[in-house]
């Protein structure tokens, strides 16, 4: 969830009039710096549970379920199924 702070309780006197001169009054996303950024997923277990899905979803073409039948379980599109499968990793 975000979490909105006043910029008065954070910053300096002379920044904030600096920002309100381009947008006073409005919301602003400030983004992290790049070598901050986390990968999508790190923060959660969004990646490890896909990762976990794709697998099982391999094993179970490997060992004779169709693409439709793959389809039907897991609520993907014929295309999605397909890549997952032949996908090299």
């Amino acid at each position: 969830m975000v979490q909105y702070i006043n910029a008065e309780d954070i910053l300096p006197k002379t920044l904030i009039l600096e920002i309100q001169q381009y947008i006073g009054g409005s919301m602003i996303y400030i983004p992290q710096k790049d070598n901050d950024k986390k990968s999508w997923g790190a923060s959660t277990s969004s990646r490890n549970a896909i990762v976990e899905r794709n697998n099982e979803i391999k094993k179970k073409k490997s060992t004779g379920a169709t693409i439709d039948e793959l389809m039907a379980e897991y609520h993907l599109s014929y295309d999605t199924i397909k890549s997952i499968i032949y996908r090299k990793k």
